[in-house]
């Protein structure tokens, strides 16, 4: 079998099963269940035996392609290295355990066969967008995902629900017209969009004012889906509406869709530009400390877990932007950015499946609600642990990894007091995060409900999750453990198969993850943590011992901005702009017409019909005179009144050619005359 097959494979396989499973959903709901079981671990079986390829060709040449001509024109095109081989897996993963959560999950829920049906059609253009190579193939897959996972977030039908997606799909659909207008300027300009091609073609031409408005319009439609600001509005509201199977890929895999985009154009168009690295590190500043604060105030569960991907995006954002600004020696941004991208997607595998865990059980996803439930939940109050402590930083723990390389990359760049005030706002978004995910442990798992008898509800229920819901949380949370217990024989070692993605070539030096002038980072950020923890949180986000959410509900950028500019003053400029231009027509046409082409009606000019009907009108009313002539002779009566059939055959014409049009634009009459073409044409077939 060519090995470059399994690429095609890999994406076109779930839009295969898509249909199976739909057909088999209209019988049995059970098999399509384990259909999707089985398509979703065959995926990421084809993912493990790509890794052992990999690995074995290592030193070689560890890249597959394949393309596919002549699709939407253009032709498709896939390939792998390193990075992509990692996500491929991590999203195959990602989809294999929360299909595993989604049966029980869904037991009571409405419309399952229609949320199996999108849910796998997204595998499969999540897959094409990560083994993408070129931009063309990646918007058309990129596409296909947004108005897949659009009815994840309209999943339930209700007011809340339908809102968030339109504003899923508003954001998607801005961003995608916008980056494909980037992807005609970028064609036009650099005459390619392969993504091998693009660094090359970028660094010959003399365009560059172009360029980086071709980079911003890309940047526009990748940052969108990222959940980078100002792009950000959808995502604390689509996470906590949607199903929480769907919120975990949501989080965990296409804001890395986002990333992945932003991450070609940094490492390709604009390889270590400065001023590009600049942009990036200045929205992911905003985007990371942003995320945070908002994830503080936030007192609903999956709010608040949608709040810290935000964050942490804006972590990740930080290392590309390093990236371009460190130029040649960025291996710890580089290093920093990919495995953070990891970190982050295990991260919201395991926390949002366990929110769906306490919402199949509470009902209910605010703190208020579903405080003290875990209580007595020894398996999933240690698996969110393991979770919270991962991505609040803790050493020991893979968070600690991905944050003391970013960290060190700011601070061995030495770029003047700004980069001294960024890493002071990277360690107090680090403290943030350590404060809300405080928040959420204590609130689930230590504290008492207020109400005495819920309280002992939950305490009560030991069978909160069904085995196979069990083996998928649990699998997931010994990965994101295991996985941070080998920082140099596991993570650098992942870390180094992003580096042809991402070009770099410098050399690395050995980091001391363990020495005091990394822990400093990690302890300042305990401190900092702590202080907002029981100075802010316990003190002024409480009242009366309840959670309180003190965030100004006036102050959302969705309703405060986009929704008055989008709504309201966009078509209002529109209708003064279309008015003045018809006026403006208008007055032209009056002008020309008094002027240059005034009307001079001829004597012959006809007000009404046509030479026939005036001809016959004519003669009727010649005939009919003549014929109430010789009555009046005869009988001396004056005849009724005279009828001008030169009015009346002008009417009925009018009349004839109205209906005429009529039935000329109708679809029926447009299939009468393709009826009598292919008679026609049959009858000249045989007879000729």
């Amino acid at each position: 079998m060519n090995e470059s097959l399994l690429l095609p494979l890999l994406v076109f396989l779930p839009f295969l099963g898509t249909l199976i499973s739909y057909c088999i959903g209209r019988k049995n709901e059970l098999a399509r269940d384990i259909f999707a079981w089985v398509l979703v671990i065959s995926e990421f079986a084809v993912t493990m035996g790509l890794f052992l390829m990999y690995n074995q060709k290592v030193g070689q040449e560890a890249i597959l392609d394949c393309y596919i001509p002549e699709i939407c024109g253009m032709g498709i095109g896939f390939t792998l290295d390193g990075f992509r081989l990692i996500y491929v897996m991590i999203a195959a993963l990602m989809w294999m355990m929360t299909t595993l959560l989604s049966r029980e999950y869904f037991v009571h829920h409405e419309n399952r066969n229609r949320f199996y049906t999108f849910f796998l059609l997204t595998l499969g253009a999540t897959m094409g967008v990560f083994l993408s190579a070129d931009l063309y193939t990646t918007f058309i897959f990129f596409e296909i995902m947004s108005f897949t996972s659009y009815v994840w977030v309209a999943q339930e039908e209700n007011g809340e629900s339908l809102r968030a997606a339109a504003t899923y799909l508003a954001v998607a659909i801005i961003g995608g017209l916008v980056m494909l207008m980037g992807i005609f300027l970028l064609y036009n300009q650099l005459g390619t969009v392969k993504i091998s091609e693009l660094m090359e073609a970028a660094a010959s031409t003399n365009n560059e004012t172009l360029l980086y408005s071709v980079g911003v319009c890309l940047l526009v439609g990748f940052g969108a889906k990222a959940g980078a600001f100002p792009l950000h509005v959808w995502l604390p509201k689509a996470h906590p509406v949607a199903p929480a199977p769907a919120s975990a890929l949501l989080s965990g895999i296409l804001t890395k869709t986002g990333v992945f985009g932003i991450l070609v154009v940094s490492s390709n168009m604009f390889f270590h530009d400065p001023l590009w690295g600049k942009l990036i590190l200045t929205l992911g500043v905003i985007t990371m400390f942003g995320g945070a604060l908002l994830a503080v105030f936030s007192i609903d569960l999956k709010r608040t877990l949608a709040c810290s991907s935000m964050s942490q995006i804006g972590f990740i954002m930080v290392g590309i932007g390093m990236q371009g600004i460190i130029g040649e020696d960025n291996g710890l941004a580089v290093d920093g950015t990919f495995v953070h991208m990891i970190n982050h997607s295990l991260i919201k595998l395991l926390l949002f499946m366990i929110s769906g865990v306490i919402y199949m059980n509470a009902h209910a996803l605010d703190l208020n609600a579903i405080r003290g439930f875990g209580r007595k939940k020894r398996l999933i109050k240690v698996l969110f642990l393991i979770g919270a402590l991962v991505i609040a930083g803790i050493p020991m723990f893979s968070g600690y990894i991905s944050k003391t390389l970013l960290h060190e990359s700011i601070v061995e760049y030495h770029g003047g007091t700004i980069y001294t005030v960024i890493e002071w706002i990277f360690l107090v978004s680090g403290g943030l995060t350590l404060a809300y995910m405080t928040k959420l442990f204590v609130a689930i798992f230590v504290e008492k409900n207020k109400d005495e008898k819920l309280q002992a509800k939950y305490d009560e229920k030991k069978k909160y999750m069904n085995p196979i819901s069990g083996i998928a949380v649990t699998v997931s949370g010994i990965i994101l453990f295991v996985w941070g217990l080998f920082p140099h024989a596991v993570i650098e070692k992942v870390a180094a198969m992003g580096d042809k993605f991402m070009h770099f070539v410098g050399h690395r030096h050995e980091v001391h993850y363990f020495n005091w002038i990394n822990l400093k980072g990690a302890v300042i950020t305990l401190v900092i943590g702590s202080l907002v923890y029981f100075l802010i949180i316990r003190l002024l986000l409480m009242k009366e011992g309840n959670y309180v959410n003190r965030w100004p509900k006036w102050f959302d950028m969705e309703n405060l901005i986009y929704r008055p500019i989008l709504l309201g003053v966009f078509p209002f400029i529109g209708g003064v702009i279309a008015r003045v231009c018809d006026s403006f027509m208008d007055t032209v046409v009056v002008i020309l017409r008094k002027t240059i082409y005034k009307d001079t009606p001829t004597k012959t000019e006809r007000i009404e019909g046509n030479v026939v009907t005036d001809f016959l009108g004519n003669i009727m009313n010649f005939f009919t005179g003549l014929v109430a002539k010789i009555k009046r002779n005869i009988t001396g009566k004056e005849p009724a009144i005279k009828k001008d059939y030169v009015h009346i055959l002008a009417v009925r014409y009018d009349e004839f050619k109205e209906d005429a049009l009529v039935i000329g634009r109708s679809l029926s009459f447009g299939f009468m005359l393709l009826g009598i073409g292919l008679v026609l044409t049959l009858i000249y077939i045989i007879l000729i």
